[in-house]
């Protein structure tokens, strides 16, 4: 791992994610989960603040960055949840089959190498009641702004930890064996529409 990727990146990524109209977009998701969590790509804690913990008792935070849990740590300590870190990768959680009952991912599957995989992960480790929180950037819908996110995807990459663009959330989700039960999407407001377009919602086991 780079010298960027290790001191830089993570507060690349706090900055840019920690904007007000993406906390908007975590305050919708977040506050829904319950009993024992797992976030995909917790990262510096921006989620932290959102969860309700009269429903949680846990949150797991896989992130395989250890740098960015450092700056987590304090965001967490001022809540009043217990969280608990794990370096791994989101395509090979280390948790047991059907053990967590709601599964966090914000601004993750756009970075993961291989999203079909890590939802495929994230499906066996889920509850058979349990249900998968989500808040992304997205391709966007117009053609015109969606050529300029295959044009500029690989240099955002490059800058962004692996971030895409481009990516269907959406037909990622109803190709894995979760369901869909609730969607929305829209530009955010101040945001550049190539990274501005943002899905969320809700996904059961099918």
């Amino acid at each position: 791992m780079s010298f960027y990727q290790r001191k830089i990146l993570p507060h690349v990524i706090n900055c840019a994610c920690g904007q007000p109209a993406i906390a908007v977009q975590r305050s919708r998701v977040v506050p829904q989960a319950a009993g024992q969590v797992l976030e995909l790509g917790i990262g510096t804690g921006l989620n932290a603040q959102h969860y309700d913990p009269d429903q949680v008792e846990h949150v797991i935070g896989l992130d395989p960055s250890v740098e960015s849990w450092s700056m987590a740590e304090p965001k967490m300590r001022q809540q009043d949840i217990a969280f608990e870190y794990i370096a791994g990768s989101a395509e090979d959680i280390p948790l047991a089959s059907a053990s967590v009952d709601s599964v966090v991912l914000t601004y993750t599957l756009c970075t993961i190498p291989e999203p079909e995989r890590a939802l495929r992960e994230v499906a066996r480790v889920l509850r058979a009641e349990g249900r998968v929180l989500i808040a992304e950037h997205a391709r966007s819908p117009d053609a015109g702004i969606a050529r300029w996110q295959d044009r500029l995807d690989g240099p955002w990459g490059r800058i962004a930890g692996g971030c895409h663009l481009n990516r269907d959330i959406r037909g990622l989700l109803d190709q894995s064996p979760l369901r869909v039960t609730h969607w929305d999407s829209r530009y955010l407001p101040k945001t550049p529409k190539i990274a501005g377009f943002n899905v969320w919602g809700e996904a059961r086991l099918a």
